[in-house]
């Protein structure tokens, strides 16, 4: 199968406005896992994903502490090669292995950034990722000038093909761009997250940059299946717990923002998720949305996004719909 697809900025590669997220795939057992997660079912999910027309995956280093880029090298090794997605992962947290449950450390220094890169290309089995980000902004008193200076060095070595970052505010994106383009962003972007509406995602469209929001479901609020009792009953190392998103009162605001898909979603002939990510592809700018997915059911739940128009009446039903529930913050409506 085939899926629409949008230049990634000024990176050359076309993506499917629709790409498969291994977040999931690290299972549990670390500070920001999902809990146990079978890698069988992670394969299958990736593989299915792949043969309904999904052309990359977003992983990183410390989604399950390696294990994700594991898995996915894994999916590599058992895809012929002219079949293989094209790969995103990320550097610049680093964790503790004697403390899985310790959250990582951001930090971005030369060094760091490299050892980083290496052990990913070991672990997915390749000798250069397809893209690299800096997954957030170091905490660790780095300037970024030297940060980006090694991502450079990282291309022009041929580890990487291209040099994103993810999280960046707009004044760390200058100071990126005054060195080296900077080919992609990846923002949290959604129905209940929409800031970066505001300033990342049209700055990203004046300088050609790629913008791959992650999270466009929210972390599975914007489904149909979720509800209160269900997050009673997720996994204890679950990450959700931690996010107040999750919790009254803005758990209460998000579903009934979700519930508001559902006539729209009706008229589309698909899911309250498809709908939640079509409307983050409507945004100028935007180039394609992270998915995640634990099973191949849940990825046929939203594949359908790709090729959703949302209308002008949807879109006043939507804005309508943030503000009666005052859920989330940010722009309502694209521009």
């Amino acid at each position: 199968m085939t899926l629409p697809t949008r230049t990634l900025g000024s990176s050359g590669f076309e993506i499917s406005v629709v790409g498969f997220g291994a977040w999931a795939a690290g299972g549990g057992g670390w500070a920001f896992g999902w809990g146990h997660q079978d890698d069988a079912r992670s394969l299958t999910a990736m593989k299915h994903a792949i043969d309904l027309g999904i052309n990359w995956i977003d992983t990183a280093p410390v989604y399950g502490l390696g294990h994700s880029e594991e898995v996915v090298g894994q999916l590599l090794r058992e895809t012929p090669s002219g079949d293989r997605p094209l790969i995103f992962t990320k550097c610049g947290q680093v964790w503790d292995s004697a403390d899985r449950m310790k959250p990582a450390q951001s930090n971005l220094a030369p060094a760091s950034i490299r050892a980083e890169c290496e052990a990913s290309l070991k672990r997915l089995g390749i000798d250069c990722v397809d893209l690299l980000q800096f997954h957030w902004p170091d905490r660790a008193g780095v300037p970024v000038e030297d940060s980006w200076g090694e991502m450079e060095r990282l291309i022009e070595e041929g580890k990487t093909r291209a040099g994103g970052v993810s999280n960046f505010d707009v004044t760390l994106l200058n100071r990126c761009e005054a060195m080296r383009h900077v080919d992609t962003l990846q923002p949290p972007f959604s129905l209940i997250q929409r800031r970066a509406g505001a300033d990342v995602i049209p700055w990203c469209r004046e300088h050609n940059t790629g913008v791959i929001c992650y999270s466009p479901m929210q972390a599975g609020l914007l489904t149909e299946t979720f509800t209160a009792r269900r997050m009673s009953r997720l996994s204890a190392d679950d990450w959700r717990h931690k996010s107040p998103d999750f919790k009254s009162p803005n758990l209460e605001r998000n579903l009934q923002l979700r519930d508001a898909l559902k006539p729209i979603a009706v008229r589309h002939d698909t899911t309250t998720a498809a709908v939640a990510i079509a409307w983050t592809l409507t945004w100028p700018g935007m180039t394609a949305a992270i998915v995640g997915a634990r099973s191949p059911e849940q990825v046929d739940g939203w594949v359908q996004a790709a090729e959703i128009d949302l209308t002008a009446d949807d879109l006043d039903d939507i804005t309508a719909a943030i503000d009666t529930t005052g859920a989330g913050v940010g722009p309502t409506r694209p521009t």
